[in-house]
């Protein structure tokens, strides 16, 4: 059998953490269609016939401006140097730009990659245009890297990513599993819970608080099949807070009602969650909170 770790690195929001998802068979890392929403590195456990893939799910690379930032993108850069192979993951619907030009600048800068590490180039959302549009956005990528393979893909349909397992499958060595044959991911519930909430923070208040949530889990109690969890939400303004509350708190509920749905199928058992809504101001730049929030103590 087989044994190999592939990070997954590229801009904000052009699929790494549904392509993750995809290939555990379980959703492991949250998604939204909003910027920077992975911010700590998450490992998924793939098993295929074989052999098994560890995938590192990382931060989007950006230009940071707030210590939360410095923190995500040194996250995605450190994680090169737990990879046998790694992926750079673009988005099919468009041509290189700035952004994407930054991020690969950064993976084959001096003190980017490790020497021998090789890089594949993943085209995804292949799905969401027309075949020819793809040839040309594969082309502009071409001289920009020195990409062991090129791949395009779509995470959300799973279009050509066994392709992909096969090439990624190639480039490791037989060796023993590292993890269970049922082990598919390092996050804690504690953890799992803190992202569910944030994720559907983000999915009720859509481009009104772009970045300026977080979630710290304040309590966590398991008895039995039953789980009570109390929460607390931060934003940085007054205003903020009125937003995620609510006209008589029923933003702030539906949000609860959908956090909690989620996470008691996942534990398979009843969740009782208790939110609460507080103001922050900075809190993007406050290593004491980063690192109670578990930003600040990567892997």
């Amino acid at each position: 059998m087989k044994f190999g770790t592939m990070a997954v690195v590229g801009c904000s929001n052009v699929g790494k953490s549904t392509l993750v998802n995809t290939l555990v068979n379980q959703k492991v890392a949250i998604v939204s269609d909003r910027p920077q929403t992975t911010r700590s590195r998450i490992l998924g456990v793939a098993h295929f016939p074989q052999g098994q893939l560890a995938l590192l799910d990382t931060p989007g690379l950006h230009r940071p401006w707030h210590r939360l930032n410095k923190l995500m993108v040194r996250t995605a850069l450190d994680a090169m140097h737990d990879a046998d192979v790694l992926a750079v993951m673009v988005d099919a619907r468009n041509l290189p730009g700035p952004a994407d030009r930054f991020v690969i600048d950064q993976i084959f800068s001096i003190h980017g990659r490790p020497s021998g590490l090789p890089v594949f180039l993943l085209v995804n959302k292949i799905d969401l245009i027309q075949k020819r549009h793809v040839l040309p956005v594969i082309e502009a990528y071409r001289s920009l890297g020195e990409w062991m393979e090129i791949v395009p893909v779509s995470a959300k349909t799973g279009l050509n990513v066994d392709r992909l397992v096969s090439l990624v499958f190639d480039r490791v060595v037989e060796q023993e599993e590292a993890f269970d044959e049922d082990f598919v991911t390092d996050q804690s519930w504690r953890h799992l819970a803190a992202e569910t909430i944030r994720e559907k923070v983000i999915e009720s208040t859509k481009a009104e608080l772009p970045y300026a949530v977080a979630v710290k889990v304040d309590d966590f109690q398991e008895e039995g099949r039953v789980t009570k969890i109390a929460a607390s939400i931060f934003v940085e303004k007054p205003g903020q807070k009125a937003i995620v509350i609510g006209k008589s708190g029923a933003r702030l509920k539906a949000i609860g009602t959908a956090a909690r749905l989620e996470l008691a199928e996942a534990m398979a058992g009843k969740v009782f969650l208790e939110l609460h809504v507080k103001v922050k101001n900075a809190w993007r730049d406050d290593d004491r909170l980063l690192a109670e929030l578990g930003y600040s103590a990567q892997p």
